[in-house]
């Protein structure tokens, strides 16, 4: 049988606390190699409900997430750039909600990304009514690295000045593809 284009592809996971430049990356990645990229869908919910997010919110969210990343490969060239993935969802709820919906665990074990980058919180603090943490970058991302240990995933730490960030990510990318 042959394989789907979508099954060729090789997925990168851009993961990690709020404001570190993830959806910076996943643009100039997918601009760089010529190929697509899957925007964070917990921006475009929270944008539009208008009350407080819950815990339930985050299992939608994650849902759809998946669903866009899905769709997002089926025109993918050689490499998918996820600006997210269901780790910070799980990451976030432990954090948020001391708990993480069996979906999301469950999808977590069965979905494994090519590599995952890690950018780190070395960069400026952006306000946003939509990020929460200012203060709590470094110890997220403690819990970060510690979730790719558990999970045993290959990961890069990503960081410096923006052009050092782009630089480090598209090698690693390149050192994935050969």
């Amino acid at each position: 049988m042959a394989q789907t284009p979508e099954a060729t592809i090789k997925r990168i996971a851009i993961t990690g606390p709020e404001c570190t430049g993830k959806t910076t990356l996943a643009t100039q990645l997918a601009s760089h190699f010529g190929t697509t990229w899957v925007r964070e869908y917990a921006r475009a919910f929270l944008s539009q409900i208008n009350r407080p997010y819950t815990y339930d919110d985050i299992t939608t969210i994650a849902k759809r997430q998946r669903a866009l990343e899905e769709e997002a490969a089926v025109t993918a060239n050689g490499f998918l750039f996820c600006d997210t993935c269901l780790l910070v969802c799980k990451v976030w709820s432990r954090w948020k909600y001391g708990k993480v919906d069996a979906w999301i665990e469950r999808e977590i074990e069965s979905t494994s990304y090519d590599l995952y980058l890690l950018p780190l919180p070395d960069i400026g603090w952006k306000a946003d009514p939509l990020r929460e943490n200012p203060n709590d970058r470094w110890d997220l991302l403690e819990r970060y690295r510690e979730e790719l240990r558990t999970l045993n995933r290959t990961w890069v730490e990503i960081s410096g000045s923006p052009e050092e960030r782009l630089k480090m990510a598209i090698g690693a990318v390149e050192e994935l593809g050969r």
